[in-house]
């Protein structure tokens, strides 16, 4: 076999160097010993595994790879002919030589098993090369207790001076016109077993560079050098039909050399062009948890109508744009609100938007409507807060309503829902309020203080002042806790110490509720009622699955409509027993797009911190640091990515290292198996210990512990 010298390196023509090898070992009446990584043979995955098949494919094609030879599963039997082959690729014992694994499970475009399978270094000498046949052979047992089709391939230890890993398309952030180079010095296998953290390339499709990260890195790889793997990048493309995940290594003569490609198998999700800009913005004040389908539909429905009515009164958005587009939605449970509609985030190409005389003809047209609504809109918000309040007095007790009656309830919570919400958005956007002027909050603090102070219960508290709700979210499943510190708030003024006035019993004991005894400003006395409104929902929804022996948590499965039915005479749906709560979801990001599958897809974290998310996806979760009993939402959190952990990644919810790559064997997997994963999360197993919560963000790389909003 020739050595390495005399091998092709990247720049030789096409076919140089593949003549002139010969089998280097047959069995009569048996399969290939071995197999040159030159021989057709090679390039099949069933007898090469796929590993070698693909770079004998690559080989073939002209690319920079070293040569070798491959020992087919079941082929080390003959010892004289392995030896024979041995003998010829290491020099007789002088040149050391990497065993490596090629199963014809891994390195596939469905699945690469990256790090899952053993590999060798710097082998020397025949007894520890026959040690290294046997440690890969191992490899293929499975935790499982299956054993996976096993060739190894062999090829020389190449001393490289800076080696890596190369996309051919940027994994991490999911763009095809865009490769990605993580770099360290020595070999790639530092770098892709998570001991070292390398310095990251951004490429352009050409293979201009676009950035480096850190920014401050030496000239680990120079411009000229990061062209040619551009160059190896395009033509490894071309020859595998995709972008190819390739490990490379530069020798110290300056050398290219392949070591690995295989297909990219999972492509972080990028949002569509043109898809809407969302967050929780202000709709988070109101719906900070996580919503069940019902709570949805109770509360996130009628916001949505009631913003669309306040933005179209104003004219500040097509209506065209408001009847296809809603204004608030969900992504796993959670409101959010679409930014550029509510105009809490810029166009996005801001000198077209102030050429577009769209927006101006619109306020023009509304502007005469604002100026009059101004000045009336203080008596309407007076008028409809009369309205809701005198409809809250008068509604008895949840238990004394027929069904029928309680649906209609339902439905009149609905509607009124809708008009607050729209005047509660004109009340902010239109009118000034006193830079000191009284909030609900502040006089819910100041009541709770001081019921507290007389060693009253919290919930004979908001039975005495239900303005206190106001510091408390709607929930189906029960009232949110209240805080558990509060100081009076000095916008009440009344004193710390009187204590507070009894609620007026109202007709039934329906719905306690007092209106402040000093009038509150528009806006907060229409916040106000849509917490009491949304309150009135709770009592009635909790009175309807007392009714047909459903808990609280079921009955939040249901939808509008099936509820809706079920008051008026229906049956449940039949699917209802099957129907599972939705898993924990962590808060949203300040600012998001979705992609394909309600994928939050926003990248980036701007931190400048090291912290990187490598695997896109969102959860909530246990610590876990693999040793203790494994908790049933595991989120592993370890000093580094070592591929010895891959067992242990199936059934995660999340992945936490303190130190890895985003091109790391494990980082990889974890894309594979949809695994949210974040890494250069400082002093992270300090941070998170065993048991507690997490919430893991592995598209922005935020870590929230307990998993809080």
């Amino acid at each position: 076999m020739t050595t390495l010298d005399e091998r092709h390196g990247e720049g030789a023509r096409d076919g140089e160097g593949r003549g002139g090898e010969t089998a280097l070992g047959l069995v009569e009446g048996h399969g290939p010993v071995t197999v040159p990584l030159t021989e057709p043979g090679a390039a099949l995955p069933r007898l090469a595994g796929s590993k070698a098949a693909n770079l004998a494919r690559a080989a073939r094609a002209g690319l920079p790879v070293l040569p070798g030879f491959v020992i087919p599963e079941g082929g080390d039997g003959d010892t004289v002919a392995l030896r024979r082959a041995w003998h010829e690729l290491s020099e007789g014992g002088v040149r050391p030589l990497v065993v490596r694994s090629s199963s014809p499970q891994e390195d596939m475009a469905e699945s690469s098993l990256a790090g899952r399978f053993a590999s060798v270094l710097d082998v020397r000498g025949w007894r520890a090369f026959r040690a290294a046949v046997q440690t890969v052979l191992d490899s293929a047992h499975r935790p499982d207790g299956a054993t996976a089709p096993m060739a190894v391939l062999v090829q020389p230890m190449l001393a490289a001076q800076v080696g890596g890993v190369l996309f051919g398309a940027d994994p991490v952030e999911g763009r095809a016109d865009r490769m990605l180079v993580s770099a360290v010095r020595g070999g790639p296998h530092s770098l892709v077993s998570g001991a070292q953290s390398g310095t990251n390339y951004w490429l352009g499709a050409r293979g201009r560079l676009l950035r480096t990260e850190p920014e401050d890195a030496g000239p680990l790889l120079m411009r000229s050098e990061l062209a040619r793997l551009a160059r190896l990048a395009r033509r490894a493309r071309r020859v595998f039909g995709g972008p190819q995940d390739i490990e490379f290594g530069f020798d110290e003569d300056g050398r290219l050399w392949l070591f690995q490609s295989r297909p990219i198998t999972a492509m972080a999700a990028r949002p569509a062009r043109g898809t809407r800009l969302l967050g929780p913005g202000p709709v988070a004040e109101t719906l900070p948890g996580q919503l069940a389908p019902l709570e949805e539909d109770l509360w996130v429905a009628p916001m949505a109508r009631g913003l669309a009515a306040a933005l179209d009164i104003g004219g500040s958005v097509p209506r065209r744009l408001l009847r296809t587009t809603p204004v608030v939605t969900t992504v796993g449970g959670r409101a959010a609100a679409d930014l550029r509609l509510l105009g809490t985030a810029p166009p996005p190409h801001r000198w077209l938007a102030l050429l577009n005389p769209a927006p101006g003809a619109r306020r023009l047209g509304a502007a005469w409507r604002l100026g009059r609504l101004t000045s009336a809109l203080p008596g309407l918000a007076t008028d409809l807060v009369a309205d809701v309040d005198r409809r809250l007095a008068q509604t008895p007790a949840p238990a004394a309503l027929p069904a029928p009656a309680v649906a209609a309830e339902l439905r009149w919570t609905r509607l009124v829902l809708v008009s607050l919400h729209a005047q509660e958005a004109l009340a902010g956007a239109l009118l000034r309020e006193p830079p000191k002027s009284r909030t609900a909050a502040g006089t819910a603090l100041t009541s709770l203080a001081q019921a507290r102070a007389h060693g009253m219960s919290d919930d004979r508290a908001v039975a005495a002042d239900p303005v206190i709700l106001t510091l408390t979210a709607p929930s189906l499943r029960g009232r949110g806790q209240l805080p558990r510190t509060v100081l009076p708030s000095r916008e009440s003024g009344l004193p710390p110490t009187s204590r507070p006035t009894a609620a007026r019993p109202l007709p039934q004991a329906g719905n306690p509720h007092r209106s402040p005894t000093t009038p509150l400003p528009p806006r907060e006395a229409l916040r106000l009622r849509i917490r009491w409104v949304q309150e009135l929902q709770v009592r009635l929804v909790r009175e309807a699955a007392r009714r047909v022996e459903l808990d609280l948590e079921r009955v939040g499965l249901l939808r509008w409509r099936e509820l809706v039915a079920v008051l008026d005479g229906g049956a449940l749906p039949d699917d209802l027993h099957a129907r599972v709560p939705p898993p924990e979801s962590p808060p949203l990001p300040d600012a998001f797009r979705l992609a394909e599958g309600n994928v939050v897809a926003e990248r980036g974290n701007g931190r400048g911190d090291g912290v990187r998310g490598v695997s896109g996806g969102r959860a909530v979760g246990t610590v876990w640091d693999g040793t203790e009993p494994r908790p049933s939402d595991p989120v592993l959190v370890v000093r580094t990515l070592d591929p010895a952990l891959a067992p242990l990644l199936p059934g995660l919810t999340g992945l936490v290292a303190q130190t890895g790559s985003p091109l790391s064997h494990l980082a990889v997997l974890a894309r594979e198996f949809g695994l949210p994963a974040v890494v250069g999360a400082t002093d992270a197993v300090r941070r998170f210990p065993p048991g507690s919560r997490i919430a893991v963000d592995g598209t922005t790389g935020d870590l929230r512990p307990g998993g809080a909003s």
